[in-house]
């Protein structure tokens, strides 16, 4: 799909996914189905409130939003308690079936993924498409949706999406990274390097995920060499390091490692890189003891 004119957006949201994720997120892995049990503690849901808001700020940041679509049983009080933010952002709110087991969150999967396919085909101006939910069920949407040719974001909890998932869209970030998304003190999982949370736990059909501020600096110089060897250029722009990085690893993000720039995560890792801020222009090769 050639992008000759104004990029229009589609988002949808597993609302019970991202709510019971960042809920678990918060408080410990699997908290959400013990409490139901014993009944939600009102305080407890919101420490772990999910801001629409910004999830939504951040989709039109691709373009003008033509349709938002969040998926859930509305009749569930944790449901309706978002009711007013979700009408405030003109959000459709699709009803699903009452869930009989809360611990499954992948109730609202094939109804997004119907009606996502559909709207590819009944609007062909669609030029990206924004999938909230981190639940590697969505794989084969993100797949199918990039064959059509549009531009895939996904946006899912750390800790609870699946890193295909991640590498099956264009762009992946977690809700954690989003722009006016405060840290939180977890009172269920540790937190790591400069108050970031560091990840509770994968989910249960991949190996735990690796330590990220290692797999980042591997990613950075897998990054280099390829842009290096592609271009035959010592010196490369900051910004075209960062694309290589993104295409690599979709779910990369400076700030989800705790820095507020990609130069400063780049001059943290002064030991396998030189950066050049001579001029406006960044530029960026392998340090000069990290033979090629």
């Amino acid at each position: 799909m050639t992008q000759s004119g104004p990029t229009r957006v589609a988002v949808y949201l597993d609302f019970d996914n991202i709510v019971i994720s960042r809920y678990d997120q918060v408080h410990g892995r699997s908290s959400f189905q013990r409490d139901r049990a014993n009944g939600l503690e009102k305080d407890r849901l919101k420490l772990a409130t999910v801001d629409i808001g910004a999830v939504i700020d951040f989709a039109s940041s691709f373009g003008t939003l033509v349709l938002t679509r969040a998926y859930a049983d509305w009749s569930a009080h944790v449901n309706a308690a978002y009711h007013s933010q979700l009408v405030g952002r003109a959000v459709d709110l699709v009803q699903l079936f009452p869930a009989v087991n809360y611990s499954n969150k992948n109730g609202a999967d094939i109804r997004l993924a119907v009606d996502a396919v559909e709207d590819m085909f009944r609007l062909p101006d669609l030029t990206h498409v924004v999938i909230v939910g981190g639940d590697s069920d969505y794989i084969a949407l993100a797949q199918r949706c990039k064959r059509l040719g549009r531009y895939v974001v996904g946006i899912g909890v750390a800790g609870a999406s699946s890193r295909s998932l991640a590498a099956a869209c264009d762009e992946f970030v977690t809700y954690d990274a989003l722009p006016g998304i405060p840290t939180v003190e977890a009172t269920g999982p540790k937190t790591g390097k400069r108050g970031k949370r560091t990840t509770a736990s994968a989910p249960d059909d991949e190996p735990a995920p690796a330590d990220p501020q290692a797999a980042a600096t591997g990613l950075l110089e897998r990054a280099l060499r390829i842009a290096q060897e592609k271009d035959d250029d010592e010196w490369l722009h900051n910004s075209e390091v960062k694309a290589q990085m993104k295409r690599m690893d979709p779910s990369f993000s400076e700030k989800s490692l705790g820095f507020k720039s990609f130069s400063d995560f780049l001059r943290s890792r002064s030991d396998l890189v030189d950066l050049d801020e001579s001029s406006t222009t960044r530029m960026v090769r392998l340090h000069s003891d990290n033979p090629a």
